[in-house]
């Protein structure tokens, strides 16, 4: 007999990505939200665990993600020092889906379209994420679910460099 109560795992390309690297996660599925505080709350976290995966742009076909503590905003001069650019930006909302494969609210590292079949975009993880070693969550690539999973295990797993890109929301 089972527990009615229970749903199982919804699948995604970016559940399968993750079962597929071997990261270790829990996936959460929830309703609607409509703010950081909500997603957080619905996810059993603090705001600042709940990553955002921004899509930048740095050139015609070239994109990269950058993981942002949900507390945290990209520090555009931070991350085009790093890059070592001096102009990037973000793709409208359709751009990003064909990057990704999936849509504003949904994108995540994990099973997103990248430049080459079997290659990724390249993933830059804001310092927080790593010196705060706490859960985090991020998108699951579909609206209403998210993947609880150990800060140290996102990085490598999408084998992200780690820096100082943004600032207090």
């Amino acid at each position: 007999m089972t527990d009615e109560t229970e749903q199982p795992a919804p699948y995604t390309r970016a559940t399968e990505a993750l079962a597929s690297a071997g990261v270790v996660h829990t996936v959460v599925r929830h309703g609607p939200v409509s703010s950081l505080e909500e997603a957080a709350a619905a996810r059993g976290l603090l705001p600042r665990q709940v990553l955002k995966t921004i899509v930048v742009r740095r050139g015609d076909g070239d994109f990269l993600l950058v993981l942002v503590p949900g507390d945290r905003q990209i520090s555009w001069p931070k991350l085009r020092s790093l890059l070592g650019v001096s102009r990037l930006s973000m793709p409208d909302a359709e751009t990003a889906r064909e990057a990704t494969g999936y849509e504003r609210g949904t994108i995540t590292p994990f099973g997103a379209f990248g430049p080459e079949e079997g290659r990724s975009w390249p993933v830059i993880a804001d310092s927080r994420i790593v010196e705060r070693a706490e859960p985090v969550s991020i998108g699951g690539g579909a609206h209403g679910v998210s993947a609880t999973l150990d800060a140290d295990a996102l990085i490598s797993a999408t084998r992200a460099q780690v820096a100082d890109v943004t600032d207090e929301a």
